[in-house]
């Protein structure tokens, strides 16, 4: 490959926003293996995943299934996707506001939206509705008989916040909420309102979309 080309090379001369995305991973794996180059293994391995999305949670294990990735250039891989998601995810909580749905959405959309079980979250805020902390509340799906008040105002009551948002995902990337979301949801609505810590929203993420069962008008 002439000089220019390489990626290295080519991120130096040109910036990083050049590179294709099998040039970046080319960049992560160094080498490549027999009969294949950096660049072709790149290539192989997001054509054999149909994109790079079906990456995003690879454990070391399944890239090490691929001929030229070992322990070194998995865990290298696994390293740079996890930095990547808490970069994309980080905000300053200290002077993160909700101002309504939008806030929510954009902040958590990346965060969420590729995790293969349904996660629930709550966003705690005080009386300006600046976030005091967001808590795991459940994983692997929404039923009344899991998500139990009592752990959801727990945790609010501990951090002295005024109102509270849920957030949970879809895997499936659609934001409908099921018939459970909409029980679940009104039920600690009237916990809240014996408790006098406002449930101010809903919010589902699927794959680049999001719904506000306040906006719909369910809650």
């Amino acid at each position: 490959m002439p000089v220019e080309k390489r990626p290295r090379e080519k991120m130096l001369k040109y910036g990083s926003k050049t590179l294709s995305t099998e040039e970046l991973i080319a960049l992560i794996i160094r080498t490549g293996s027999k009969g294949k180059t950096a660049l072709e293994l790149a290539n192989y391995l997001i054509n054999q995943n149909q994109g790079l999305n079906n990456l995003i949670n690879f454990a070391p294990e399944e890239f090490m299934k691929y001929d030229g990735i070992g322990l070194a250039k998995s865990t290298q891989l696994c390293a740079v996707i996890e930095l990547s998601k808490r970069i994309n995810s980080y905000s300053n909580k200290e002077k993160l506001f909700i101002n309504g749905p939008e806030d929510v959405g954009s902040t958590f959309m990346s965060e969420l939206r590729f995790l293969k079980q349904e996660h629930l979250y709550v966003l705690l805020l005080d009386v300006k509705n600046k976030v005091i902390a967001k808590e795991l509340i459940s994983k692997g799906g929404l039923d009344s008989s899991i998500v139990h008040p009592r752990e959801v105002f727990k945790k609010a009551i501990k951090k002295s916040c005024a109102s509270l948002i849920l957030i949970h995902n879809h895997p499936s990337g659609d934001p409908t909420p099921s018939k459970n979301d909409i029980d679940v949801t009104k039920k600690l609505m009237s916990s809240g309102e014996i408790i006098g810590i406002e449930l101010l929203d809903h919010i589902i993420i699927g794959d680049r979309k999001y719904i506000s069962m306040k906006d719909k008008n369910i809650i």
